[in-house]
């Protein structure tokens, strides 16, 4: 019962008017509007060989599937695409760019729809340390002694609206001040962002370095003095907030990938979804209201 109270019937229909699948549908499914979205930011199909077997739409609900859920590739449900061919599309896109694409367009979309200029002139940063996975090398993983966490660490950018910019993965042992050069300068090199919100763990050098190369301001949210206990700070609350939603994802509660570029294209299609259903919505998400129960 529970089980399928949230599921629908999926029925894919090609262009001669003939079924090419039928199948249970997921809560990390694209509805019409989402994938209308998406589909004409993907690469054209190659002409060459023989037709695509499986609509590029499930290839999306499928690796949104594995981003959603936290399975493994090889464990994703029969009734999506192979692992293979998913997986052979996911990486294919990414060295195509795809979603670097798709997160810059879906973004001046959102950001046009809630009334704001196309591209952002500020920003947020902010970095996460996440458990690393026994899949995950020794090349590419560190200890975080402030948090105590062995694993790796997520620098991201946002605009003021919480919406992703940009992100890096290096090894948890990074010095904020040190790891966040490779997101500024990717903020630098693909939007107008000239003044960056952080915290006190990138005060130092960094601040002069982003001054002098990047003729960025980067300003340092301090908490108060007398700040007893957990406080929302000015800010800073919105990438907070969306490493948040990020980590909803199961797949990004933890770092399970071989390579940090796979972890970063998996942040992107998180934050894909996540624009998608912003702007398909209209309005940012609201908490559902409270269920009571009567017992009788």
């Amino acid at each position: 019962m529970l089980w399928t109270a949230w599921r629908h019937d999926f029925h894919r229909r090609d262009g001669q008017g003939g079924a090419v699948s039928v199948r249970r549908g997921y809560p990390s499914d694209l509805t019409d509007a989402q994938w209308a979205l998406i589909e004409p930011l993907l690469p054209e199909p190659n002409t060459d060989g023989r037709r695509e077997k499986h609509p590029r739409r499930e290839i999306v609900n499928a690796i949104l599937y594995v981003v959603r859920s936290g399975c493994p590739w090889r464990y994703l449900p029969a009734d999506l695409p192979p692992w293979q061919t998913v997986y052979w599309y996911f990486t294919r896109w990414e060295e195509a760019g795809v979603t670097e694409k798709l997160l810059v367009t879906l973004r001046v979309k959102a950001r046009v729809q809630q009334g704001r200029a196309p591209e952002p002139s500020a920003g947020i940063i902010d970095s996460q340390s996440v458990k690393g996975a026994d899949t995950v090398g020794r090349d590419s993983r560190g200890y975080d002694a402030g948090k105590k966490i062995n694993g790796r660490k997520r620098f991201i950018i946002t605009d003021t609206l919480g919406l992703l910019v940009t992100v890096t993965v290096l090894a948890a042992s990074w010095q904020d001040r040190d790891g966040a050069k490779s997101a500024l300068l990717g903020a630098y090199m693909v939007t107008p962002i000239r003044h960056v919100f952080a915290d006190q763990g990138f005060t130092g050098r960094l601040v002069d370095w982003t001054r002098d190369i990047l003729r960025t301001t980067l300003e340092i949210v301090r908490k108060p003095a007398d700040q007893r206990g957990f406080a929302v700070h000015p800010r800073r609350w919105v990438v907070e907030r969306t490493l948040a939603w990020l980590t909803a994802c199961r797949r990004l509660a933890r770092d399970y990938e071989r390579h940090p570029k796979v972890s970063e294209a998996l942040i992107r299609w998180a934050a894909i979804a996540g624009m998608t259903r912003r702007i398909t919505r209209g309005q940012p998400a609201r908490r559902q209201a409270r269920r009571t129960f009567t017992w009788t």
